[in-house]
């Protein structure tokens, strides 16, 4: 019999948990954005399950780079609805 692929899940797991000695490097207040950063990619492992790509880490980086690009958006928006309240007091 060939060899079974680990469900994505535990492997995502694992993954993050080899991150462990970059994290304790990391100052405490790093290490909670660090652990926000690890949960956009649980967040996000239906569709890294489907991926199917070889690398763990490449579906962590795409999630992180989904959810700030979100965070970008909103924070543009908000600029935006700030903008338009400013020039209607003019």
């Amino acid at each position: 019999m060939g060899r079974t692929v680990p469900s994505f899940r535990p492997a995502l797991e694992h993954e993050i948990e080899s991150w462990k000695d970059f994290k304790r490097a990391l100052r405490v207040e790093e290490q909670q954005i660090f652990n926000k950063l690890m949960n956009y990619a649980r967040i996000h492992a239906d569709a890294g399950s489907m991926s199917a790509r070889p690398m763990l880490s490449e579906v962590l980086f795409l999630s992180f780079a989904v959810e700030q690009e979100k965070k970008i958006e909103m924070l543009e928006k908000k600029v935006k609805e700030l903008e338009e309240m400013i020039k209607g007091k003019d």
